[in-house]
């Protein structure tokens, strides 16, 4: 997968977060700057301007900011994601594993209307954990994953061999080796 130099050099990299020996990829620095933010939002476009999709899903908490600056650029809804007990109403939740612990995510049953085409969208594939949560959620209530979009994959964590194996396509626009 090539790397967008550009989107990488924006990237900060925290070490001993959120626990020692992790390096936190952090996007901050990226969405934060307005040129950055704005050509990371118009290479999701450039990518995903052909493909045929009705909704937008986004992960907590930097998939919401990516993903619904996305969804609004192409004229689409945007939903949210969301980790366990912040979602009202009648929910669908899933529980899984992530690279230093584990965790649930919720989305509202009536999110998505069954059939939808939804591309979804977070910050950064790791084990790729969250991504399948997600996934699951998503064809629970009965819609179709057209590809999973991140900015950043790290490669040695096998999470994009993860959503392969189980099917799916992903793209992400840089990588970085090292945990």
């Amino acid at each position: 997968m090539p790397t967008d130099s550009i989107i990488k050099s924006m990237i900060r990299t925290i070490p001993d977060h959120p626990k020692k020996g992790i390096l936190f990829r952090d996007i901050s620095t990226l969405i934060g700057n307005a040129k950055g933010l704005r050509y990371s939002i118009d290479k999701m476009k450039d990518r995903y301007s052909s493909y045929e999709f009705d909704i937008v899903a986004g992960i907590e908490a930097r998939g919401f900011i990516i993903g619904s600056a996305f969804a609004y650029a192409m004229n689409k809804g945007f939903v949210p994601v969301r980790k366990k007990g912040k979602l009202p109403g009648d929910i669908v939740s899933h529980n899984y594993d992530l690279e230093y612990g584990s965790d649930t995510i919720e989305i509202q049953k009536d999110a998505i209307q069954k059939g939808q085409k939804v591309l979804l969208i977070d910050d950064l594939l790791a084990t790729g954990g969250t991504a399948l949560g997600a996934i699951s959620l998503i064809e629970k209530l009965g819609a179709e994953i057209v590809e999973i979009c991140f900015l950043v994959d790290l490669p040695e964590l096998k999470g994009g061999e993860k959503l392969k194996k189980a099917g799916y396509k992903y793209h992400a626009f840089c990588e970085f080796e090292g945990h």
